[in-house]
């Protein structure tokens, strides 16, 4: 397999021997087109401005053709219609042969190789440059072959240094599928190859993120599942022996922690894996308050506000953040909806111990345990999280906020239709 800096050097060096050996033909095979013919042209018709009548005595020919004489042309002969010498300077050249053409180089031994002008009355001129005729296209052909030698020589480093940072992505993206998430690309430039590498090195860091998010989920997840699994298995041995009914009633509090807890796994797996759109209804949110605020025991006060969004998903944030509120804040719980411009605004406030200021962020992580809290306390499992999640799938924020009575206050704030 040829390397791409390889084929696209061939390409450059192609395109350029192309256009030498086109622009060489072009002048080869023009003919009387060439700009040599038409310069010859028009000197030409200078000439038979400048010279006198057929008819006119030798001497004044011999005069006119002495002042068109130069440095650069120093033999020029004028011949008649039939072929007599009428004129020169210098050495005298040989008159054309019969088969001449008019404008034309007669090639001739001994240094008498001249041009041959046809004048329109007959006679012939002929002159002879200082130096002899050039090949007309070589000239150009060395200056296109010494422009395609430097264009080479500066392509070559140009195409292996691009190709170069495209190699490095291959090789980056070859170790990502082999499982290195920590793979980077250098981002050099600000060209399509620069854009491609940062679009990789994004796309790189959410693969690392999401992975490690699962990780971490699995693991605390499991530590989760593991005391309402002990305790159903505790009182299923202490049932076997003496049915209690406390026990039961504690069991089915176990098994539906352990719904939920499943329930919420899932939801905060389809809502972080999915991008796909929300299924957008146009939702009562002072009703929907109104009805978890009943579920839970917890006052409030609200505004009519209606806005569009999934009501399966707002009513899990209203749900989670009051229930968050009842296990970890206290007793009482106070539920607030307002309006701030184009924004509602939601809050949740209990009258609990609050939160530091160092975790009102990290409040928000999938299971977080705050510090001091003891186990049977639980952590703040993924309520939290999924609060969070929803939130942002709506276009919206959530944040933890201190309370100036005493306890903690969550704050929802979510934009509304134009």
């Amino acid at each position: 397999m040829k390397k791409l800096y390889f084929q696209i050097y061939l390409g450059v060096i192609g395109s350029l021997a192309l256009l030498v050996v086109s622009a060489g033909a072009f002048f080869h095979f023009q003919g009387e087109n060439s700009p040599q013919n038409q310069l010859f042209q028009t000197m030409r018709d200078v000439i038979v401005l400048a010279l006198p009548t057929p008819d006119a005595p030798d001497a004044q020919q011999q005069a006119v053709l002495e002042k068109l004489a130069r440095p650069s042309l120093p033999r020029i002969s004028l011949y008649a219609a039939d072929h007599r010498l009428l004129a020169h300077t210098g050495e005298a050249l040989p008159p054309p042969a019969a088969d001449a053409r008019d404008n034309d180089w007669l090639r001739r031994p001994d240094r008498d190789s001249a041009w041959a002008m046809h004048l329109p009355d007959g006679r012939w001129l002929l002159a002879q440059p200082q130096h002899d005729r050039p090949h007309t296209p070589l000239p150009l052909i060395v200056t296109l072959a010494l422009i395609g030698l430097v264009v080479a020589l500066v392509a070559y480093p140009m195409t292996r240094r691009m190709t170069k940072r495209l190699e490095g992505l291959k090789q980056a993206v070859e170790s990502l599928g082999a499982g290195d998430f920590n793979t980077r690309v250098e981002t050099r430039g600000c060209d399509e190859v620069s854009s491609l590498a940062k679009s990789f090195n994004l796309a790189a860091e959410r693969i690392e993120s999401l992975l490690g998010a699962h990780k971490q989920l699995l693991a605390n997840a499991s530590h989760e599942l593991r005391s309402p699994l002990t305790r159903i298995r505790l009182a299923l041995e202490m049932q076997a022996e003496h049915p209690v009914p406390e026990l039961q009633a504690e069991m089915r509090q176990s098994l539906a922690e352990l719904d939920q807890l499943i329930e919420e796994i899932l939801l905060a797996s389809r809502l972080d894996t999915t991008r796909e759109p929300l299924h957008a209804d146009e939702i009562d949110l002072a009703a929907l308050l109104a009805e978890e605020c009943a579920r839970n025991d917890a006052s409030y006060e609200a505004v009519p506000l209606t806005l569009n969004g999934d009501e399966r998903l707002l009513r899990r944030l209203l749900r989670n953040l009051l229930e968050n509120a009842r296990r970890h804040g206290g007793d009482t719980v106070q539920a607030e909806l307002e309006r701030n411009a184009q924004r509602a605004v939601i809050r949740i406030c209990d009258n609990g111990k609050g939160i530091a200021a160092e975790e009102r962020e990290r409040i928000f992580e999938p299971f977080y345990r705050p510090a001091g809290s003891r186990e049977k306390e639980g952590s703040h499992g993924l309520g939290l999280a999924l609060v969070r999640q929803i939130a942002e799938r709506h276009g919206g924020i959530v944040r933890c906020l201190p309370r100036d009575t005493g306890g903690a206050c969550f704050e929802v704030s979510l934009p509304l239709p134009h």
